[in-house]
């Protein structure tokens, strides 16, 4: 017998994600409060079965501009490991019975990247359209770490290998560090969004996502310092088999020393150690590889800025299924698009 809940302990919930082939940082209770602290609202919708979990969601729920009413956001779910067909006939009518109940105008889906033995979504059968907004950038790369450091190394290019071996010379040092690091991880990545002209999170944000994910073991903060310099930063996530780099940093100064190499190594080298079979670079922009190859050289606009630096990791370049709306207020789902639209 299937049972519904929205109200599974963390505990309970965590353990079923990172159960998960495709467990996501993005689906962990940590985020949700994180997230919950910066204008979100997290609910967690699961179904049960002899009291295990067997599937289920984290749902997201955020205020519209305008005053439009509320959008639900389903990041890189959800999560299905029974095969019962009762299983999967009950989800997804829980999860819509559950962004409803708060008034949600829609819910905009974001499965992720679907692996190349499973298949992508039936989006037209499920009610959802295509939704030309996204939450997440939709295109990433994905490194293979599986293997020893030279098997590493050698799916790189070689400028990206010379700057790495470069970065471990002149004493420089990389450190995972303690809570008191964030506040100069915080220094650089201010330093960093003024520098590049992209918006970067308050103070508030990373100290608060350290203290949601580190002490767990689901993220470490690792910088690189040389002769009492904090030169660059990463905060790198982690769950199932996969690592993300969601946030990185570095300093204007000494940057022959390639400490940016150094630490995305370090970070690499955390993930590895903590059972990771891939890392994900996180972002770069929608576009196929021969338009990126084509023009990083001339743009620095938008995450144009950072693919000449991902390229060279010797990763492949992927993209997740997109966004996808299922709308419940259709007359206020055409206004908050128009209005997306003016504003644009």
């Amino acid at each position: 017998m299937i049972s519904t809940t929205t109200t599974p302990t963390p505990h309970a919930w965590d353990t079923f994600v990172h159960a998960q082939p495709r467990a996501h940082v993005l689906q962990q209770s940590a985020w949700g409060e994180l997230k919950t602290a910066y204008g979100w609202h997290a609910e967690r919708v699961a179904l049960c079965q002899d009291e295990q979990i067997v599937a289920g969601a984290q749902i997201l729920f955020r205020r519209l501009p305008f005053r439009l009413g509320t959008m639900a956001y389903l990041p890189m779910g959800p999560y299905l490991n029974a095969t019962s067909a009762e299983t999967a006939v009950q989800l997804w009518p829980a999860l819509h019975s559950c962004a409803r109940s708060h008034g949600a105008v829609f819910l905009k889906w974001e499965p992720g990247l679907v692996a190349a033995d499973e298949p992508e979504p039936d989006f037209a059968q499920r009610g959802f359209r295509p939704s030309p907004q996204t939450v997440q950038p939709p295109r990433t790369i994905l490194i293979d770490i599986s293997g020893d450091d030279e098997s590493i190394l050698a799916r790189m290019n070689q400028g990206t290998r010379r700057k790495i071996r470069q970065s471990q010379k002149h004493a420089t040092r990389y450190i995972e560090t303690d809570r008191a690091g964030v506040a100069h991880f915080n220094a650089i990545m201010q330093a960093t969004g003024a520098r590049n002209e992209f918006g970067v999170h308050e103070a508030g944000y990373y100290e608060l996502a350290y203290d949601l994910f580190v002490p767990a073991g689901d993220a470490a903060l690792i910088l690189a310092e040389h002769e009492g310099d904090v030169l660059a930063g990463i905060m790198v996530f982690a769950a199932g088999p996969t690592a993300w780099y969601l946030y990185g940093a570095s300093a204007s100064i000494k940057r022959n020393l390639m400490a940016t190499y150094g630490v995305q190594w370090a970070a690499i080298q955390w993930a590895r150690a903590r059972g990771c079979t891939q890392y994900d670079l996180w972002g770069v922009p929608d576009a196929d590889v021969e338009t990126l190859e084509a023009e990083f050289e001339t743009r620095s606009d938008g995450l144009w800025g950072v693919y000449g630096f991902k390229r060279g990791w010797g990763g492949a370049v992927v993209r997740s299924a997109g966004a996808w709306d299922y709308v419940y207020n259709p007359l206020i789902y055409t206004a908050y698009r128009q209005a997306l639209r003016m504003r644009s």
